[in-house]
């Protein structure tokens, strides 16, 4: 599914969680919203891709009702609760309880269903093409003293707190909650203030796509 046209994915740039277009699912369970979708440029840095001919997608899902995930054969889900109480989620017949920022990696294709004991959640979800690219999701804190750079091939997603952008030495802008900033290698854009920050990395699957067909 393509729920919106893909920005450009330069680096320093922000993508604001505030134009986003939301997308109702099918089963009326909930709403997402693409942050962005794509493939890995030469040097490893995140492109765009058109319509559904994507190798990652990252977007916010606000899930309201419990029920079963739809499923994404040959892709890898990593999934983070970012607002809210406790997900029970089974995957392939196991059972966990995720909680708030901790970030859970598990096949696409499984069978996948989740419950909500605490009530509706929102979540961070990553799906990367397995086999061509590898995906990570980190919770780190920021500070005024202690900035997080954003490097080539990562997104930095604004989860909690009050954050400007940094490009060089000087304040590009403020970033509002679920704001992404692409990263990049020079001029590399740093998220200063304070609070939680979501940070995706990228990365081609050289072990896979070294394996010989």
């Amino acid at each position: 599914m393509s729920t919106a046209p893909n920005q450009a994915l330069s680096p320093g740039s922000v993508l604001p969680y505030s134009e986003l277009v939301p997308a109702p699912w099918r089963n009326g369970g909930g709403v997402t919203r693409q942050i962005a979708s794509g493939k890995l440029g030469a040097a490893g840095e995140p492109v765009p891709a058109t319509g559904d001919e994507w190798d990652w997608r990252l977007s916010i899902a606000d899930v309201e009702s419990e029920g079963d995930f739809s499923a994404f054969d040959g892709m890898t889900r990593i999934l983070t609760v970012i607002e809210g109480g406790t997900l029970a989620i089974t995957v392939d017949g196991t059972t966990q309880q995720l909680e708030k920022f901790r970030p859970l990696r598990f096949d696409g294709g499984a069978a996948t269903s989740a419950r909500l004991p605490a009530g509706p959640i929102r979540d961070l979800n990553l799906m990367v093409r397995t086999g061509r690219v590898k995906g990570r999701v980190a919770i780190v804190e920021f500070s005024e003293k202690h900035p997080v750079r954003i490097t080539g091939g990562r997104l930095g997603v604004l989860l909690h707190g009050r954050a400007g952008l940094l490009l060089g030495e000087n304040k590009a802008q403020t970033l509002e909650r679920h704001d992404t900033v692409v990263g990049g290698e020079e001029a590399t854009p740093a998220i200063s203030g304070y609070g939680l920050l979501a940070v995706v990395s990228l990365e081609p699957d050289l072990a896979c796509s070294a394996q010989p067909s």
